[in-house]
């Protein structure tokens, strides 16, 4: 990248029309970002959309592609490589204070994590709310995420059983894939 890209400034507007200025740099810690502005070409000219994002959220989004703007390089290719990408629930200190966010900030900002393909973001937030239901029984997690319980006293006892032979290592794996596949279906709930 070169100095002059590197110090370019983009326009991001939220969906309520706020316009926020950032480094392209920085933000193009979102695969997204950097996509759209190397189709655009001449990117910096018009704001960038950032659909279903509130300005509070885009702006905390900013601050954290800011703090890692020279990180490695996010790419297409982290996904082929799990070597890439620390699967464990350890978070570094600067990541975990800025995650000391309420409930509905952190699912906010997970959802356009996703959406933005930021997947470092995407991977803190997850092993955030995976920490949080670290160690804790099913009733404990609905209690933590206000989750109504909807299976029938047979129907849990049913999956109690079947996942009796569940260890430790498949739960925590168990916990990361919930955390990806369903934080979307909770922040739709409590809109």
């Amino acid at each position: 990248m070169s100095s002059d890209t590197a110090t370019q400034k983009l326009i991001l507007t939220s969906n309520d029309g706020v316009s926020v200025l950032s480094e392209r740099e920085a933000i193009e810690r979102s695969l997204l970002i950097t996509n759209m502005t190397d189709d655009l070409g001449d990117a910096g000219q018009e704001p960038i959309l950032i659909m279903n994002v509130a300005e509070p959220v885009l702006r905390k989004i900013l601050d954290w592609c800011e703090h890692h703007r020279k990180d490695h390089p996010a790419s297409n290719e982290d996904d082929d490589n799990a070597d890439n990408r620390n699967k464990a629930t350890d978070i570094v200190e600067w990541d975990q204070k800025f995650m000391r966010v309420d409930q509905e900030m952190l699912f906010e900002i997970i959802v356009p994590a996703n959406c933005m393909n930021t997947k470092a973001l995407l991977d803190i937030g997850c092993k955030t709310v995976a920490n949080m239901i670290k160690g804790k029984s099913p009733d404990e997690i609905r209690q933590t995420f206000n989750i109504q319980n909807d299976f029938t006293p047979k129907e849990e006892d049913q999956t109690r059983r079947e996942c009796e032979w569940a260890e430790d290592q498949v739960i925590r794996k168990t916990i990361f894939t919930f955390c990806t596949r369903t934080l979307h279906n909770v922040v739709l709930h409590r809109r």
